[in-house]
């Protein structure tokens, strides 16, 4: 192995990112305060705090009292410097906002979609990104960047290429089909329950846990797996699809074509096709997230059944990754999810103590997501901030694919 010694300039990057790492998630802070929270010396802090200052990526705001002397000035990332967009590619729909440094949501655009086609998904982005910023008056070239949530796996390269079985995209070449769509900005392409983890992670049910399971319900099932506080992706970034292990051999043919897959039981769509079964109807709904509530909400003797079949499943499903993952904080996300929990959550955690191992079940915490139902879309507008911290500079200035 050759080791290549840290150069001035690497030291430099390191050092701007740590500290507009700790000012964007616990900010404002004083000189002071960062020093100590970072472990950099307070030359280095004032320095390099002295440098974003004049860049304009940090704005004063405020001053606190210190323990003898003048007050000491509170700094923060500037709100103001850039914008960021969040797109969350959903399988009935596409949501796109747009937020400012300090994630304030500006404008928000839903744009109902029929049928998952690439050509339409990526035309309906654009046109999404068109929408937020003519509504707000924000221009494109502040733009630190876009970031989309889809489902499936990303392969990263040259251009973000999208897998995604179970609604038909093999290969897809997405951010060159968004890109051509006529968005201008630089792209962050990820998978849709990584974005919704990295959202629970950063300002939700996940903050400060070192080892968590961000859970994705929606339509289908997916899952945000973090260990030592950084993200499981594989060997291809394929890790995540908790979805498509097994939970019943030779159960239900799943989307994915294969049998018994978690995503069969305990999906969102795949709960209403149960319900439609035992009704003996054949009728698919025109709007899942209403016609899960309604079954949520049921009060006859199916919808029960379906129901509290359907905690039962996806208590199993937790219980796995219990097992196999040893989180100290599970987190249950997604608008499927959250519609569930809100109702069934202390029914899904005694499902999971029934088939988990005791002792690493009993070192979990299960819990609501709190980002909200637009989870997806706000972790994916962190992808560009992600790249500003990681590199201390503005990321506009380097067009760069993935997380």
């Amino acid at each position: 192995m050759v080791r290549t010694r840290a150069t001035v300039r690497d030291l430099r990057k390191q050092n701007r990112s740590v500290l507009l790492t700790a000012l964007f998630l616990d900010g404002p802070l004083s000189r002071q305060q960062l020093s100590a929270s970072t472990g950099l010396s307070a030359a280095t802090a004032s320095t390099i705090t002295g440098e974003l200052l004049d860049e304009g990526l940090l704005v004063e705001a405020g001053s606190v009292e210190s323990d003898g002397g003048r007050p000491r000035v509170l700094l923060r990332v500037n709100p103001a410097f850039g914008h960021v967009i969040g797109v969350d590619v959903g399988e009935t729909g596409i949501k796109v906002e747009l937020f400012d440094l300090a994630m304030t949501r500006l404008s928000t655009v839903d744009q109902p979609l029929g049928f998952v086609e690439p050509v339409a998904v990526s035309e309906l982005i654009a046109a999404g990104v068109g929408e937020v910023l003519t509504a707000t008056g924000v221009a494109a070239s502040s733009v630190l960047g876009v970031g989309v949530g889809v489902p499936g796996t990303v392969e990263r390269g040259t251009s973000a290429v999208v897998h995604a079985q179970t609604i038909g995209w093999d290969a897809v070449p997405l951010e060159k089909m968004i890109r051509e769509a006529g968005v201008e900005p630089p792209l962050f392409v990820e998978n849709g329950a990584k974005t919704q983890g990295q959202a629970e992670m950063w300002f939700g049910a996940g903050r400060g846990a070192g080892h968590a399971v961000i859970v994705l319900v929606g339509s289908g099932v997916g899952v945000a797996v973090v260990t030592d506080g950084v993200v499981h992706r594989g060997a291809t970034s394929n890790a995540g699809e908790w979805g498509h292990t097994t939970i019943v051999y030779g159960g239900r043919r799943c989307r994915c074509g294969v049998r018994g897959c978690l995503e069969a039981y305990a999906g969102a769509e795949a709960m209403l096709a149960r319900y439609r079964e035992a009704l003996r109807r054949n009728d698919p709904e025109a709007d899942q997230q209403s016609a899960l509530e309604a079954l949520l909400s049921s009060r006859s003797a199916v919808a029960r059944r379906v129901v509290d079949e359907s905690v039962g499943y996806l208590g199993a499903g937790i219980a796995n990754l219990v097992n196999l993952f040893n989180p100290e904080r599970v987190v249950l996300g997604g608008w499927a999810g959250l519609a569930l929990g809100a109702r069934k959550l202390d029914e899904i955690v005694a499902a999971t103590a029934d088939h988990a191992l005791r002792h690493p079940y009993g070192q979990v915490r299960i819990e609501l997501g709190r980002t909200g139902p637009d989870a997806v879309a706000v972790g994916a507008a962190t992808l560009p901030v992600a790249a500003l911290l990681d590199s201390g500079a503005d990321p506009r200035s380097a067009r760069v694919s993935g997380f």
